[in-house]
């Protein structure tokens, strides 16, 4: 831009996202929200034995993933945080149940001893019980300012997303698959659209709809939530591979352990990594359309190749 005296106009320049301090702020704001919704009532046992897991510290990337697009689409923080803590309730359960010794069998999670060697492989099928059926309650309860319909959407997507056609699913066949050795990519990538992907997507999907998004807007969000759960999966089963419990949170290992195949095993680890990047760049592409306003989801796609825990 030019001056009327001639002189050049020093343009501004957007602000440098800090990715870091977004996290910790949302974080924390997530974190006060879960506290506030599960106060303790009795019997005590079991609100303590849900508290224990959802409040233990973990990434809280779903419920960010929620807030960030629901903000992308002109929506609010405040209208989005009841799905964004019923996302992480029912993540919190799928962790729950994860770790029972009828699945995968671990005593650590989040860098906490799981739920069972706390509280007994009873109390925490309940706890998981419970965190699922109240992150249902919650958002309908709890949700302001959103349409009716809009409120119902989420709710149809939550329900699928958790059920026998999204992480149930993907469980199921995770288990079945152990100890296999000729398990094929296309049944690994449905395992984990399936157990991960899902409920990743329908962090993105929901934050969308609960911000009144049109049908073609919530079909590039899905890509791009498609794209960075595989990506997020593949990171996973390399991290099982080179980081340390103490950098996991949980047992390192534990996929070797378990017979289980992982993409490093199908590709090796040079090639895996390689693949997640591509899958972020491709989850990237679809935000392109809205410009600087995505640079929050943009900055969180790359933090999923590049988290070491």
């Amino acid at each position: 831009m030019i001056a009327t005296d001639g002189r050049p106009v020093p343009q501004e320049k957007s602000p440098v996202f800090d990715l870091s301090t977004y996290l910790s702020k949302r974080q924390a704001e997530v974190e006060a929200a879960m506290d506030a919704s599960l106060p303790i009532t009795y019997p005590d046992k079991i609100y303590e034995s849900m508290r224990y897991s959802l409040l233990a510290k973990g990434k809280r990337l779903r419920p960010i993933l929620c807030l960030a697009t629901c903000e992308l689409m002109d929506g609010t923080v405040e209208m989005a945080m009841p799905t964004a803590c019923a996302l992480e309730m029912i993540h919190t359960m799928s962790l729950i149940h994860d770790d029972m010794p009828a699945m995968d069998n671990d005593d650590y999670r989040r860098g906490q001893l799981t739920n069972h060697k706390v509280y007994g492989e009873d109390i925490a099928i309940l706890a998981g019980d419970g965190l699922l059926s109240y992150a249902f309650e919650y958002v309908a309860v709890q949700t302001q300012g959103v349409p009716a319909q809009r409120l119902l959407q989420v709710v149809a997507r939550l329900a699928k997303a958790v059920g026998a056609s999204g992480l149930v699913g993907g469980q199921v066949v995770d288990l079945e698959s152990e100890g296999k050795l000729d398990i094929q990519e296309e049944t690994l990538n449905f395992i984990h659209t399936h157990k991960t992907g899902a409920l990743l997507e329908a962090s993105v999907v929901c934050g969308a709809i609960l911000a009144g998004a049109t049908e073609a807007d919530v079909e590039r969000l899905s890509c791009y939530a498609q794209n960075i759960g595989l990506a997020f999966q593949i990171v996973d089963d390399i991290l099982d591979i080179t980081a340390t419990q103490e950098e996991l949170g949980k047992t390192a290992g534990k996929d070797v352990q378990a017979q289980k195949v992982t993409y490093p095993a199908l590709w090796g680890l040079e090639v895996s990594k390689t693949k997640a990047k591509q899958l972020v760049a491709m989850a990237k592409a679809q935000l392109e359309p809205f410009g600087e306003k995505a640079v929050p989801l943009m900055v969180l796609a790359d933090f999923i190749t590049t988290r070491t825990h």
